[in-house]
């Protein structure tokens, strides 16, 4: 029997980094499981979109997939907007199997990208006790959402950070301006901020804005096609498709 298509639930975003990054990180899911079906889909603003690619995959015999939502949260667009579409898409097309994957986050393997990425902006090894990190988020007006981005920071910290704060672009204090200089006030040496979204677009620029305003001595990059992320991937997939999983856990 032929594994179920992966497609891949892009937010979508008018700036055209966002679906490069996209396209870049699901090429190399593609590249650790060779014979894999990845195909993407957006949400808004780019294309394709979720049922323009679900049409092309029946007319093509495809009959089981696996929808992944590229989403860190479990926050609106989780929990109505991916749904809601891919309801739609079961009603007119009864024959096609789709399941919905969980959500990226929290995974450990996500932990592990935002350090590649911190130590790929000039993190060191033994800068760890003496830096503040900034978790910053794009945010929502989900409370299960915020608790959770809480939750990795308040843990992240226990790894031997000096400080750990939350931070988010809209919705929710704290701004990553307001969280460095928070951290700057309680004597932390250095100051590094942490995106912790997918690609880049017009929250994760407010991110970045917000660091270099508040003088963040590092700001590392989006996670984006980070091995950790591809490996993630694939482990929700397994888990949505009911096979064993091939990477390690999460």
């Amino acid at each position: 029997m032929n594994a179920p298509t992966l497609l891949v639930v892009a937010h979508g975003s008018r700036d055209p980094r966002h679906a490069a990054t996209v396209t870049a990180l699901t090429e190399k899911v593609r590249a650790l499981r060779p014979g894999l079906r990845v195909e993407t889909a957006f949400l808004d603003f780019c294309a394709p979109g979720v049922p323009q690619v679900l049409d092309r995959l029946a007319a093509e015999g495809v009959r089981d997939v696996v929808a992944l939502p590229l989403l860190l949260t479990r926050a609106f667009h989780a929990k109505t907007d991916v749904p809601t579409v891919l309801d739609a898409a079961r009603a007119l097309r009864p024959w096609l199997t789709i399941r919905q994957a969980d959500v990226l986050g929290p995974s450990g393997l996500l932990t592990a990208a935002l350090e590649r990425r911190l130590t790929e902006a000039g993190v060191g090894p033994g800068d760890r006790g003496s830096t503040g990190v900034v978790l910053a988020s794009a945010g929502s007006s989900d409370p299960e959402a915020i608790a959770v981005i809480a939750d990795i920071a308040r843990e992240w910290r226990r790894t031997g950070w000096c400080a750990a704060r939350p931070a988010f672009a809209s919705a929710a204090p704290p701004r990553t301006e307001d969280a460095v200089r928070a951290l700057r006030a309680e004597g932390a040496g250095r100051v590094a901020v942490a995106p912790y979204v997918i690609a880049p677009g017009r929250l994760p620029d407010r991110i970045f804005d917000g660091a270099r305003e508040a003088g963040a001595d590092v700001v590392a990059d989006v996670l984006g096609p980070a091995p950790e992320v591809a490996q993630l991937l694939l482990l929700r997939y397994d888990s949505a498709a009911g096979r064993r999983p091939l990477a390690s856990a999460a």
